[in-house]
């Protein structure tokens, strides 16, 4: 049903697709990181009355239309193709034909491909319709605990490392709640960095969302990391979750020093394991205290 369908109409059987042509609707579907049922009816109404469905990996929409019992006419369209694929799409738009556009992951354009042809769809007026579904970000943010008032959808961090250590420098100070999506290869490395970064913030690992291994861990990021590091591997679809950095009442940057200088002289220890038990003690960003460290051991040995 169109989301400015009059209200005294009926649900059922709301509206034709068929009188309905050159419209681009932008489908939230469950594939592949949730259940399948996770679905509305009037997706299911679309995706079945289109003329086309371009889809992110026509597997993995196929295995969803089949689920339903659904029949349509798949067109790939994901990030490799979507340069060349565009204009074939508009012109089918412009001929009247009506698409469905879906990706892999929830909600299309969310961290997925979709972007250059809802632009080129606006500069050619052409109906964008949306049909609201599933998103892993909204769906583990609502379990999380965390503040939801407000909150910054970051998707995947970026590949290069020097990247993805601008980014979290820029998000360091950043009070609000922060949603990432990573990659179980990558997961470990990347919570690392989050922690040499911003500190050992208080955290939600949501994994395999709404399937049959479903999983929430909670904790800070060290603990969390702790816990992945026990397992043999990690798997599945990944979203974390940074809540909002915990405030240590009255530690200074004195009483930081001062710690820092017991324990050099107490205890033969390397500076790296130090920041490291520091920084998680006191929820610090391990880069900063192993700094302090470094400073310290210098002023000792001079």
């Amino acid at each position: 049903m169109p989301l400015n369908w009059p209200t005294n109409e009926p649900l059922h059987n709301s509206f034709d697709l068929n009188k309905m042509t050159g419209k681009l609707y932008v489908v939230a579907t469950p594939i592949p990181i949730g259940n399948m049922e996770d679905i509305t009816l009037r997706a299911l109404n679309i995706l079945e009355k289109s003329d086309f469905v371009a889809a992110e990996d026509t597997r993995n929409t196929g295995r969803l239309l089949s689920y339903h019992h659904i029949k349509a006419h798949l067109l790939s369209y994901h990030e490799h193709n979507e340069e060349e694929r565009t204009p074939v799409l508009i012109k089918k738009l412009k001929e009247g034909s009506s698409i469905a556009l879906v990706s892999d992951a929830g909600t299309p354009l969310v961290s997925d491909p979709g972007y250059r042809l809802i632009k080129e769809a606006i500069a050619n007026n052409i109906t964008l319709i949306p049909v609201p579904g599933v998103s892993a970000a909204v769906t583990a943010l609502s379990v999380s605990g965390f503040p939801t008032d407000s909150f910054v959808f970051i998707g995947f961090p970026p590949r290069k490392k020097t990247k993805r250590h601008d980014q979290l420098q820029k998000l360091a100070k950043e009070t609000r709640t922060i949603i990432f999506y990573e990659s179980p290869k990558r997961i470990l490395c990347f919570i690392e960095e989050i922690i040499d970064v911003m500190g050992d913030r208080p955290a939600l690992l949501a994994r395999e969302m709404t399937k049959f291994y479903e999983e929430f861990v909670r904790g800070t990021l060290s603990e969390i990391l702790d816990i992945l590091k026990a397992r043999p591997v990690v798997k599945g679809e990944l979203t974390l979750i940074l809540g909002r950095p915990e405030k240590t009442p009255g530690l200074s940057i004195e009483s930081l020093r001062t710690e820092i200088a017991k324990a050099l002289e107490s205890k033969q220890i390397k500076p790296s394991l130090l920041a490291k038990d520091l920084s998680k003690k006191y929820g610090l960003p391990k880069s900063k205290v192993y700094e302090e460290v470094l400073k310290l051991k210098e002023d000792k040995s001079a």
